[in-house]
This record gives C-alpha cells, structure tokens and sequence, in this order.
C-alpha cells in the first residue's frame, strides 16, 4: 500500500505545481512517473499519445492510465485490475482536487484584484513560462522510444518525415483549388494511424 501514498504524494505535486495545461506539466509527470521506474519510457510516450487521442485534458487522461498501469509494474504484488482501478481513481483525484481548489481561488481573487498592475505584471511573466513548458514537453517526447525505438535507420527517418508532415498539415493551411482549409487534428491522428498499420505492421 505504501506504493499508493507516493502515488497520491506524486500528483498531489503535479496538481499543484503543473501550471500550463496538460502538456506544460508533462515533464513533471514524466519525472515523476518514469523516474522512480513505475512505467517505462517507451510505455509513457504511448500513454501520451492515448492520452492526446480520447476526450478530456490530457493531464487527466494521463494520470487515469498510468494510475492504472503503475501499480503492477512498480509493486507485482499488486497485479490484478482492481488495484489498477484504485490507482486510476487515486492518481486521478489527487491530480484534479488540489487544481480545483486552486483554480476556485484563483478566480475569486483575480476577479477582485483584476485591475491590480501587480497580477497584471504576474501574468506577464506567467505567459512565457507556460510556452517554455509546453516547448520543453515537446522536446522532452523527441527522443528513441518515439522516433526510433528498434534502432533501424530507415524507421528513424519515417517517423522524422510523419512528424514533420503532421507539423505541416496542422500548423499551415493546406491549398484545395482556389480555397485554403485547415486538417482537423483529428483528422491527422487517424491518417498517422493509418500509415503506422501500412508501414510498420
């Protein structure tokens, strides 16, 4: 049980200390979670990209999985789904309540100090730190187990060229006769599905 109190323990901080949304706190959960060796790394690359694929914020999403996951990887002695749904709703709730209770301060007190040139200049320096977290979460997921997790040249260079072509289709406006549209992310994801199943099965 003692594994279930450094799980709580574990994204007490995350929830606290995960400012920026989802991805900005994903080096926090990848420290957290991958350091201590509940999960591999390889296994929270997937967790993140199921994460990104099912409805709700990824940072919950992420903490449901792994909190199902961890328990028998980090304690055998905890194998059996039962333990992983006390995980998942542990790691879940210790990662939603502390941002609540935050959050509905947060609001109360901005909502009364909003002219203040002092949360004013907060929020300023607010910004570009949420962008470097999101940033650093990027390059945090651009490593072997994502791009080259059986270490053959060409499957590197695949996954290099997908990337680069899901930046493109998402980032930019893609020309259709005389008209420009935007790919819904959506769409990507299931077209880079599709194109793992073709290449790699």
């Amino acid at each position: 049980m003692s594994f279930y109190l450094k799980l709580i323990w574990a994204y007490l901080k995350i929830g606290i200390f995960g400012f920026g949304g989802g991805y900005a706190m994903l080096s926090l959960v990848e420290r957290a979670v991958v350091g201590p060796g509940w999960i591999s790394e390889t296994m929270f690359t997937d967790i993140v990209a199921i994460s990104q694929m099912t409805p709700g914020p990824i940072g919950i999403n992420s903490a449901t999985y792994i909190g199902y996951v961890a328990p028998h990887v980090a304690a055998p002695e905890l194998a059996g789904w039962w333990w992983g749904v006390l995980g998942s709703i542990l790691a879940t709730l210790a990662v939603t309540v502390p941002s609540f209770i935050l959050v509905l301060y947060a609001s109360h007190f901005i909502r009364r100090h909003q002219e203040s040139g002092a949360i004013k200049a907060i929020f300023s320096g607010l910004r570009p730190v949420v962008v470097g977290l999101i940033a650093s979460a990027a390059l945090m997921l651009m490593n072997n187990a994502n791009f080259n997790p059986r270490g053959i040249d060409w499957q590197l260079w695949t996954n290099i060229a997908i990337c680069a072509v899901a930046f493109v289709l998402a980032y930019f406006k893609i020309p259709i006769g005389k008209k420009k549209i935007s790919i819904h992310p959506i769409l990507i994801i299931i077209l880079a599905g599709i194109v793992g199943l073709l290449i790699y099965y």
